[in-house]
């Protein structure tokens, strides 16, 4: 097979040069990455070797566009792998890890790249550039140095042995994961079904094939069934199997890997100099040591454990009040919780799906965009990889902003949760070159396919993913789009999920599935009011996470994962029947990659910023100022990672946040 017949390495001829999805085969993948990766090196190799002195130009810009096969091969395969993955994808991801992290610190350790880079670095101020170059200058050096450039040979070598066993580590863990939840599943009969609402009825049909029903373990089935269904006993095998996904023994079992990929990570952080590898991972981000974090953490720690407690009084008063005499579980808080809902704010949060159609609210996020930055979207009849996925082309006017791809339905070749990726990234400086964006959830599909109130604001939020690379407009790939420090990049994300509780959004989109009736004032009003209702659950499994995540990267890794996170739990004193949102062997964000690893705070370290940056708009009395909506697309949107993100944020604000809109948007302001 050659470029000629190999269609991820040919010419795109297809309409705004997107993948040719209807022509690719997992076949070709192999082929493809043999040939990116070559370029990509000898790339690198001719940057290395070359005799003219360094220059921006011919060193920086050169190695920015080194990869650019090597990018474009891995845009199409890895979002393959999270959305339609099979065996043989499975099987050349685990060979295609240790590969890429070898290339990697071959590259990034090069001395003679390094040299040239440093040379340039060295006399920054003296090189003319303009502010996007500096800083792109900035994080290439700094790349250098924490890829182990400035070492000694042995530990660079080192270095890249760490990186390629991490690599391998965080396949093996996901597909581990993605294993168990694709194998589990509950055969239940009609008898099975009391208190179910009729959509999760349809879902669970649809799930097994027409033919009877099937729990499984998608958040869009398994949380409204442990919301709603009376049978005790099978809210309590489907929780106990939904939290020991990746702990269940044999090969899919994540335990030890966890612990393996700490000591690593530990190890990495002490040959760069750094005491662990929360200090050196947060050296980077905007929270710049653990203490900080943690401080951040105790601070809604506090106040959201006291209001967990006074909840789960009042859920044990509902168990009594129904002649129960067993204690409050985990598998007994979402139901009894969503008891306690509709007895204080007089409504059923199931009686709200039917005015929430997916379909609605895709072009509520659609229209919010389009009062705030003046964009449309045109629906796109091209082939896709999926036929479940669907395209619109974005555009301002008569102008081609980029193409958005949604995909939101769960299925078994499908990892859980929700994400925003790309296929390709935003850059001018090979063209103008306009983003082709994903987003991915895990919704029940259904006819119509009906959102919880919950489900909406996921919708939201990585529509709001979608756009920080939509509205991207820099000239270095390095910096596009959501290419910023980890605590910075929720910010436009749940930032836009505001939007979706201003009533004027729910009046226009939240309209019944059948009828087309509004969702009616007094139910709009009771669900605005119960928007920070459960608060205290919620915040509470998630800080819990954040803080293990946390503990486990700070001072010396724990010989047992699941002891230390026992542990971390104890220390702060967790409610018993209150789990970890993700518990270690299924908490993908910290062991499925580094991304998140010391960062899982990163979400409301962000939401300081997200709550103060909505006030922003209530100050002025439009929630669709068109003053401030410009300031947001200039300095969050479409700046990428172009300057620092308190500049950024700095620049749309006027200064850094308090978390007190936080804890007011919480409803701990009074705590």
């Amino acid at each position: 097979m050659t470029a000629l017949t190999n269609p991820l390495i040919s010419d795109w001829n297809t309409p705004f040069q997107m993948p040719p999805f209807e022509q690719i085969e997992t076949g070709q993948f192999a082929e493809a990455f043999d040939v990116a990766i070559n370029e990509a090196r000898a790339g690198a190799e001719a940057v290395a070797t070359q005799a003219a002195e360094p220059t921006f130009e011919n060193t920086i810009e050169a190695l920015e566009q080194s990869d650019a096969l090597l990018d474009r091969v891995a845009g199409v395969f890895y979002n393959l792998s999270g959305t339609d993955s099979d065996s043989e994808i499975e099987t050349l991801m685990r060979d295609l890890s240790p590969r890429l992290s070898a290339l990697s610190s071959e590259i990034f350790q090069d001395q003679r790249l390094f040299s040239r880079v440093d040379a340039l670095w060295s006399k920054v101020g003296e090189l003319g550039l303009d502010q996007e170059q500096a800083r792109v200058l900035e994080l290439y050096h700094r790349s250098f140095v924490r890829a182990g450039a400035a070492l000694a040979e042995a530990d660079r070598a080192r270095l890249a042995e760490i990186g390629q066993a991490l690599a391998k580590l965080g396949t093996q863990f996901t597909q581990n994961l993605l294993a168990d939840e694709r194998d589990w599943g509950m055969a239940l009969t009609a008898d099975d079904l009391a208190g179910l609402p009729d959509d999760l009825k349809r879902a669970m049909s649809v799930a097994a094939g027409g033919e009877g029903y099937r729990l499984t373990l998608s958040r869009s089935i398994i949380v409204p069934f442990l919301e709603n269904s009376t049978r005790r006993d099978l809210r309590e095998t489907a929780w106990k199997a939904w939290t020991a996904r990746g702990a269940n023994g044999g090969q899919t079992d994540n335990r030890a890997i966890a612990a393996e990929i700490l000591a690593l990570r530990h190890e990495k952080a002490t040959l760069l100099g750094f005491d662990d590898f929360a200090h050196f991972k947060l050296a980077t981000e905007m929270a710049g040591t653990p203490d900080r974090v943690r401080d951040l953490l105790m601070k809604v720690w506090s106040p959201a454990k006291a209001q967990a407690e006074r909840d789960a009084e009042q859920l044990r008063g509902l168990i009594a009040e129904a002649g129960q005499n067993h204690d409050l579980e985990g598998w007994d808080w979402r139901f009894y919780e969503e008891k306690l809902r509709a007895r204080e704010h007089d409504f059923d949060a199931a009686a709200l799906k039917p005015y929430f159609p997916l379909d609605s609210m895709i072009e509520a996020s659609f229209d919010v965009a389009r009062k705030l930055f003046n964009l449309d979207f045109r629906p796109l009849n091209v082939p896709l990889y999926h036929e479940d996925a669907r395209a619109w082309e974005v555009v301002r006017g008569d102008t081609h902003i980029g193409v958005f791809i949604g995909d939101y339905f769960a299925r078994p070749s499908k990892r859980s949760g929700a994400w925003c990726s790309r296929f390709r990234g935003q850059q001018k400086l090979a063209g103008d070159i306009r983003p082709i964006v994903i987003n991915v959830c895990n919704f029940a599909k259904g006819d119509p396919s009906l959102l919880t109130f919950d489900d909406a604001r996921t919708l939201f939020h990585e529509f709001g993913h979608a756009l920080h690379s939509l509205l991207s407009d820099v000239t270095y790939p390095l910096i596009s789009g959501t290419s910023v420090a980890r605590d910075f990049v929720e910010l436009p994300s749940q930032l836009y999920e505001h939007w979706l509780s201003e009533r004027p959004v729910l009046e226009s989109f939240a309209r019944h599935h059948e009828t087309g009736e509004p969702l009616p004032g007094d139910l709009l009003d009771k669900l605005l009011a119960a928007e920070t209702f459960g608060q205290g659950f919620a915040t509470v499994e998630y800080v819990a996470s954040a803080l293990v995540d946390l503990d486990f990267h700070t001072g010396k890794p724990p010989a047992d994962a699941m002891d230390a996170q026992a542990a971390t739990l104890a220390r702060i004193g967790q409610p018993s029947a209150i789990p970890m949102r993700h518990a270690t062997p299924n908490f993908a964000h910290v062991f499925a990659g580094d991304g998140y690893s010391a960062g899982y705070y990163s979400y409301m370290w962000s939401e300081v910023m997200d709550a103060d940056a909505f006030e922003a708009f209530k100050e002025t009395g439009n929630a669709f100022d068109p003053a401030m909506a410009e300031k947001l697309a200039a300095h969050i949107y479409s700046a990428g990672g172009s300057r620092p993100p308190e500049d950024l944020y700095t620049a749309f604000r006027g200064q850094m946040p308090g978390p007190e809109a936080l804890l007011k948007g919480r409803g701990f302001a009074d705590a």
